[in-house]
């Protein structure tokens, strides 16, 4: 039996390219040191004395940074190249998570946290579209799983390590840990990862490949997109306000909140890549696991307000990560499939874009929810936006049916 699990473990990452290894050793390495996110909301209260109305201002400029820095990068993606935006991505944004820590009034981190993460988050529609070349059409699931288990497996180390870094020097510690861990993933980038174009490939994987719409005719895909928005919403309540909520409510220290959220990571590391492939082998319908997934968004959320334990805490934990590992492969890996090619980096911005608008209001709106009518209004209202999206999936599920079957 456990010689059984432990070859399954390892076909689920067989055939995967070199250079996909290369991919996720790098984004461990970035992803290993990006401690600021999960204590960002911390920080602001605590050192900074922002109020939380003011926290959701600096979340919302986050977001419409990371919104206009995925657009540029899908861009840029498709007129110079994924390879030279994700390396000019990372080396700024280096510099620009140092400079950070110096900016102590909430006018000057509002422009300090949009620059930020409008330069860093062009990285991501060029990562996304590095797995069409560097990955077989058959293996981009897993592929993509790949990475995302590099960034779970960096999330992992980051918020425990974080809240070392926290009790032993301060907050200031942490914007130099991500400032160097950036610049020197460019360098093992420049080391192992070469350049690569991305195969013309004249099979198609879904049918929309075939027409020459435009992406803003693609009707399924905006679809898909306000289900990506609202799946953004809830899940990054994760690094907003679920750490205040277990501050606040629930007393505990930074290290305590990092071992939570670390749990996220350690959860994903050891379950995600055999699930993917279990899944893969098996046909399940991609559509229907999506669907899955946001109900369990919704529920890691109102369990929260079911009983005042801890375990109620490790519970919802467990909830949203099963819900991430189900999501996130499959929905990136329908944004790529849609794409057409020559407008992969358009169609993977857009994606990108869904989640930074997600960013805008997620935020904002939980602060402000949480100052006038208290945390369990804002975890009903997750549970709320979780019900909207599964009756958009059915919604979207019908459009791709009638897709594949015109006349009926």
């Amino acid at each position: 039996m456990v010689k059984s699990t432990i070859r399954s473990y390892q076909d689920s990452f067989k055939g995967l390219s070199s250079e996909v290894w290369y991919l996720a050793l790098i984004t461990f390495v970035n992803r290993a040191g990006t401690m600021v996110l999960p204590f960002l909301s911390l920080y602001l209260t605590s050192d900074l004395n922002f109020s939380l109305t003011q926290v959701g201002w600096v979340m919302s400029s986050f977001g419409v940074g990371s919104l206009l820095g995925s657009w540029i990068g899908g861009k840029l993606t498709d007129k110079i190249g994924f390879y030279s935006v994700m390396f000019w991505s990372l080396f700024t944004t280096g510099f620009l998570f140092i400079m950070l820590q110096f900016i102590t009034t909430f006018e000057g981190f509002l422009i300090g946290i949009f620059l930020t993460m409008t330069v860093a988050d062009m990285f991501r529609p060029a990562m996304f579209v590095s797995l069409k070349a560097y990955s077989k059409p058959e293996n981009r699931t897993r592929s993509l799983t790949l990475i995302r288990l590099a960034i779970n497996l960096g999330f992992s180390f980051g918020p425990f390590l974080g809240g070392i870094i926290i009790a032993g020097i301060g907050y200031a510690g942490l914007f130099w840990v991500d400032g160097v861990t950036c610049i020197l993933a460019i360098f093992i980038m420049k080391i192992v990862l070469k350049k690569k174009a991305i195969k013309k490939s004249l099979s198609k994987d879904l049918a929309l490949e075939t027409s020459s719409k435009s992406i803003y005719q693609d009707k399924p895909f905006w679809i898909f997109l306000m289900v990506v928005f609202l799946m953004g919403f809830m899940f990054l309540q994760l690094f907003t306000t679920l750490p205040l909520f277990y501050r606040e409510v629930h007393s505990l220290t930074e290290v305590q909140i990092g071992l939570i959220m670390a749990l996220n990571g350690f959860l994903i590391f050891l379950f995600e890549m055999p699930l993917i492939h279990y899944i893969e082998k098996t046909l399940f319908d991609r559509m229907r696991i999506i669907t899955w997934s946001l109900a369990l968004f919704a529920l890691s959320f109102v369990v929260l307000n079911t009983f005042n334990w801890v375990s109620i805490l490790i519970l919802g934990m467990i909830f949203i990560t099963v819900g991430e590992m189900l999501a996130f492969p499959f929905t990136n890996n329908f944004a790529m499939s849609r794409a057409p090619e020559g407008k992969e980096g358009r169609y993977l911005a857009l994606y990108s874009m869904a989640f930074s608008f997600a960013h805008i209001f997620s935020a904002k709106t939980g602060m402000e929810v949480i100052n006038q009518f208290g945390y369990a209004a804002n975890w009903y209202l997750m549970g709320i936006l979780g019900i909207i999206a599964i009756i958009l999936m059915f919604w979207l599920r019908r459009k791709i049916y009638e897709e594949k079957n015109p006349l009926i």
